[in-house]
């Protein structure tokens, strides 16, 4: 694995803060931002020329705070971008910069950069997997691919590249994963050769996947009715994996959908929670919680009005 391009992706960032002391950003006299509570404490001075559209006052939401910006009189580190503290006002890491702004949440967790090397933070700060390599891709379906010796080059689409050095896969645990040859569709395919289903559930995991499981028609006949060529049935089948479990802030299990006909793709669009009991589930929406049954009311509702649209769309949407 010599090159691999990077592509943009739409991820919704999701934020599941408990009900806490609130947070907010204020901007100082020379337009530097920093973090107060509400009894107006000083949590994080403000030294932070910020890019995004903040306004004073405005709260912090995540279960983080991040500062999206350069530190005054800090030099530049290379591939980081941002800054994050905990809610005491401690520094945690500095994000991996990625389509012109911090690296997104993807399966839990979001890379961070630490001496220029790169590695796994979850969404409440704490290092999951330490920051070792020159470089290392978002986690997909439970892999991340990863090199050493590698760097930057700018390719003839304006995208850049990684090229050069040993590449290697990892899990979640950060552990190189070796490849093997191919026992299922479930399989992952990475640079044209196959990684073993990475997965594992108790009962009550599985039952919780069980409920999506038996409206895979449905869903996929939702996911596919805006899709051209047509595709059978069997190509147009979902996989339904939760790629993170309830923690502090985050009282959920995520559920993530996956294309089996485009190598096992996950897509935003197709996000689900499910409350650690079992019995609430919901679908987002960016950074919206939505009922499931509502989302589905709704999702199938555009998917009819769609083929009123374009009666010819090869995919069916049928209930």
């Amino acid at each position: 694995m010599k090159k691999i391009l990077l592509t943009i992706l739409l991820i919704p960032i999701l934020s599941f803060s408990q009900k806490k002391e609130a947070l907010k950003y204020f901007i100082s006299k020379d337009t530097l931002v920093g973090v107060k509570d509400q009894d107006g404490k000083i949590i994080v001075p403000a030294q932070f020329k910020i890019y995004s559209n903040l306004e004073d006052g405005d709260l912090v939401k995540e279960e983080t705070i991040y500062l999206d910006g350069s530190k005054k009189g800090e030099a530049k580190e290379k591939n980081a971008w941002g800054y994050v503290y905990d809610k005491k006002g401690n520094f945690l890491y500095r994000p991996f910069f990625y389509d012109n702004g911090a690296d997104y949440f993807n399966e839990g967790l979001r890379r961070f950069v630490k001496n220029g090397k790169v590695g796994f933070v979850d969404r409440n700060g704490k290092i999951a997997i330490e920051a070792k390599h020159d470089f290392v891709s978002y986690f997909e379906y439970g892999y991340a691919v990863f090199c050493d010796g590698c760097d930057w080059e700018k390719t003839e689409d304006e995208h850049k590249a990684m090229v050069g050095g040993t590449w290697g896969v990892m899990n979640t645990k950060g552990e190189t994963v070796k490849a093997v040859v191919k026992q299922s569709d479930k399989d992952k395919e990475i640079q044209g050769k196959y990684y073993p289903y990475p997965f594992q559930y108790n009962e009550k995991e599985k039952t919780i996947l069980q409920f999506f499981e038996k409206q895979n028609k449905i869903l996929s006949g939702l996911y596919y009715v805006n899709v051209y060529p047509g595709m059978s049935d069997a190509e147009k089948k979902l996989l339904f994996e939760i790629v993170e479990r309830p923690k502090e802030n985050f009282p959920y299990y995520q559920v993530n959908v996956y294309s089996m006909s485009k190598n096992n793709q996950s897509s935003y669009r197709f996000t689900f929670l499910v409350s650690e009991d079992g019995k609430e589930k919901y679908a987002m929406d960016y950074n919206d919680k939505i009922p499931f049954d509502q989302w589905l009311k709704n999702e199938t509702k555009e998917a009819e009005q769609y083929q009123k649209e374009y009666p010819d769309n090869p995919n069916k949407f049928i209930k």
